[in-house]
């Protein structure tokens, strides 16, 4: 090999340059040579509503880790600015229950144009057909479906270029479990796919169906009830356990970042349904 070739070839290789990542795996660089990776959401715009605990923080945890400035939305006064403290940086808070339909449309109007939009909104119900009470199944339909018909209408139009929306559905149980549930959660599937193809090529649509998980919307009940479901579902879990917040968060963000994934199901269940 002649000295050009090998000048080349020490270019393109850098044998004597060794690899490393930083503590958090975000960076990559070779030593003498700043390899940086860039941030995924530098420069975006993403909004949660739900976003002041459990996986909706994550999320905007992670958004933020990747460059994005944030809009969370929560109806706890006192768990939006907790949220903010903890993450600190370019973040807005907005208060507001999203089930009252006109503030709804009032808070989602005020938004600047955005770039993602996560809803975690959506109330959960167990029992079968025959015995939950009707005004029980249409809260739930009321909550997990009609709202997040609304918020996708009224976000639509404020969704920049090459934007996406996504919601929350279910995962873990069968339609004589949860009804109600089960019926909202086919309900957003259906939704994602027909708005997929109404907003594209400009608005992507999808939906995150995580299983059950140990996270503050569960804590009003008995603890030995949250106990003995934590038992039950890790048993029946191919994995053998729960997942956690930040594990589903990171679908969120592969949702927001993969700009050829539309009108999709997402489950984030550890393979439970595998099971069921």
């Amino acid at each position: 090999m002649d000295g050009t070739r090998q000048a080349q070839a020490g270019r393109l290789t850098h044998p004597h340059r060794r690899y490393s990542r930083d503590r958090n795996g975000d960076r990559a660089r070779f030593k003498g040579v700043n390899c940086a990776m860039p941030l995924l959401l530098e420069g975006k715009k993403v909004v949660v509503i739900g976003g002041s605990s459990g996986i909706g923080l994550a999320i905007a945890r992670q958004a933020q880790a990747q460059g994005a400035s944030l809009v969370i939305i929560g109806r706890d006064p006192m768990k939006l600015s907790n949220a903010a403290s903890k993450l600190g940086g370019d973040v807005q808070t907005i208060g507001g229950d999203a089930h009252d339909h006109a503030a709804l449309e009032s808070f989602i109007a005020a938004l600047p144009e955005f770039d993602h939009l996560v809803s975690m909104i959506g109330d959960t119900m167990a029992g079968g057909f025959l015995q939950t009470p009707l005004d029980s199944m249409r809260h739930v339909l009321h909550s997990k479906f009609w709202t997040n018909l609304l918020i996708a209408r009224f976000a639509a139009p404020l969704v920049r270029e090459s934007g996406s929306m996504t919601f929350t559905s279910g995962s873990g149980v069968r339609a004589q479990e949860a009804a109600a549930s089960y019926v909202a959660n086919e309900a957003l599937a259906a939704m994602a796919q027909g708005l997929g193809s109404e907003l594209g090529p400009r608005v992507r649509v999808n939906v995150i169906a995580p299983a059950f998980m140990d996270t503050a919307l569960w804590r009003a009940k008995p603890r030995e009830d949250i106990d003995a479901r934590i038992r039950s579902y890790s048993q029946i879990n191919p994995l053998g356990r729960l997942g956690t917040p930040e594990e589903v968060a990171s679908a969120y963000i592969f949702l927001m970042v993969n700009t050829y994934t539309t009108g999709q199901v997402l489950q984030i269940d550890g393979g439970m349904m595998l099971r069921k």
